[in-house]
């Protein structure tokens, strides 16, 4: 009787690897903790520890202090664990090193995200991009444990003699990162014409920190079916739908959400993606109210804007999963102060956010609350735009 093959795929398993520096708050890493295993559970891997060194600084050949690298070998060698991931990007040699001593599979950060970035990407031109950023990562840690590289370069001669395989896998990796941007640079055209083509009609984007609910309510208001997911990255592809609220119509489009020490590689590939953002004439800024450290979440989105160019653009900020808020309401006795876990809802809306240069307004996408009032500032903002750029299309209103 042959015997059968069985065809149940492991879950890989995985253990977390952090530092805390003087300049760092202890709360704040075991926050980028969180958001790691949030990461890994999303790109299919099983966290079963996470390990933590406070340090005055940074080892420059394994990252962390060799106790700890001594530590998590005996750990990882004991349980079987497949992967070790880093909160923080490696350089090469931490990255060599670290193979060497736990002759381990090692990640970090940047290459975890690149990672799902591969398994979401959809679309011929989302794989192009995310392929890019892959071996632009690549290249500067190229060792001689790369052994999955093509060999072939179709002709005689083309090796060099004395020429290493880590040159050869050099040549052939700068060769494909070529040949990448110049399959974008054609994409980029098409996609610039086809922007061009749409100029004629009010362009607003959604923005925000990965997993904020933007598809969601992307769906809800253009009655599109984008994929939404509790998970991260779960939209790579910009979709972009036409819109009409009370006759004004108007192009809405989804991005990619951004994240806490977002890969340059990606920022640079998805360069032509976020050009849907750069040439919105209004942001909408999805921020998830329910998240403890939702206002560090906006910080870091205010700071891509700014590196990708689009700091200066119109921006309604749009509180989203009032419905997930959880505070804590103070015994009457107690007399400390309020902590951010104490603020309720209306708390929140009379504090800094009222003040704030931007409109905004709180939801819950998923429960469709406050969703009119919602749609009816938003229509008054798109309006206010359009009276501006086309004051003769005011019989429209």
């Amino acid at each position: 009787m042959a015997q059968e093959i069985s065809t149940v795929k492991v879950q890989e398993t995985a253990v977390l690897v952090g530092v805390i520096l003087p300049q760092q708050l202890e709360a704040d890493v075991y926050e980028y903790m969180d958001e790691l295993e949030f990461l890994a559970d999303t790109a299919g891997a099983k966290v079963v520890r996470r390990f933590i060194q406070k340090m005055t600084g940074l080892n420059s050949k394994t990252f962390i202090g060799s106790g700890k690298v001594l530590e998590i070998k005996a750990y990882v060698d004991e349980n079987e664990i497949d992967t070790i991931i880093f909160d923080d990007e490696l350089s090469a040699t931490q990255l060599r090193n670290l193979e060497r001593e736990f002759e381990k599979k090692v990640l970090d950060r940047t290459n975890l995200i690149l990672d799902i970035f591969a398994q979401r990407a959809q679309t011929a031109y989302a794989k192009t991009q995310v392929e890019l950023a892959q071996y632009q990562y690549l290249l500067p840690r190229l060792t001689r444990m790369w052994t999955h590289l093509e060999r072939q370069r179709g002709g005689i001669g083309l090796r060099g003699p004395g020429e290493t395989e880590i040159e050869t896998d050099r040549r052939i990796i700068r060769d494909r990162i070529t040949k990448l941007k110049e399959e974008l640079r054609k994409i980029d055209k098409q996609m610039a014409t086809q922007r061009k083509n749409r100029a004629s009609m009010i362009r607003v984007a959604l923005v925000g920190y990965t997993n904020v609910g933007k598809s969601t309510l992307m769906n809800l208001i253009s009655k599109s079916e984008v994929f939404a997911e509790n998970k991260l990255f779960a939209t790579l592809d910009t979709t972009v739908r036409k819109v009409v609220i009370d006759n004004l119509p108007f192009l809405l489009s989804d991005t990619v959400g951004f994240i806490r020490k977002l890969p340059h590689q990606l920022v640079e590939s998805f360069k032509s993606t976020l050009d849907e953002v750069r040439e919105a004439d209004l942001l909408l800024h999805i921020v998830d109210i329910s998240h403890a450290s939702f206002e560090d979440q906006i910080q870091v989105v205010k700071e891509t804007l700014h590196e990708i160019g689009a700091s200066d653009k119109p921006t309604f900020l749009v509180f989203n999963k009032i419905d997930a808020y959880k505070w804590e309401e103070k015994d009457e006795d107690d007399l400390s102060e309020k902590t951010e876990k104490n603020f309720s809802l209306q708390d929140l809306e009379n504090s800094w956010m009222a003040k704030t240069n931007h409109p905004c307004i709180f939801i819950s996408a998923k429960e469709r609350t406050n969703l009119e009032e919602f749609k009816n500032k938003v229509y008054d903002k798109v309006k206010e735009i359009h009276i501006t750029r086309y004051p003769y299309d005011n019989f429209l209103y």
